[in-house]
């Protein structure tokens, strides 16, 4: 599990801000801090967990999309 702070901003993972291709790894963390920050809850209660973690990778999925998704201008598609 990573361990960012719940004041750590969310980084621009979108070339050509982010030099090289953004991972999985990248995904996750920046929907971990998202669920994070608008929950309020750095670790979720027992009772919370499930949803706490569907959120995570229901995140991570859109997050995937959307940088698959956009065209930025003078970069190729990968």
């Amino acid at each position: 599990m990573h361990t960012e702070g719940m004041c750590r901003s969310i980084k621009t993972l979108r070339p050509p801000v982010l030099p090289e291709q953004a991972t999985e790894e990248d995904f996750h963390a920046a929907a971990l801090q998202y669920v994070r920050k608008v929950s309020g809850f750095r670790a979720p209660a027992a009772h919370n967990k499930e949803v706490f973690e569907r959120a995570v990778e229901e995140i991570t999925e859109a997050t995937r999309v959307l940088l698959e998704g956009l065209e930025v201008r003078g970069m190729a598609k990968p």
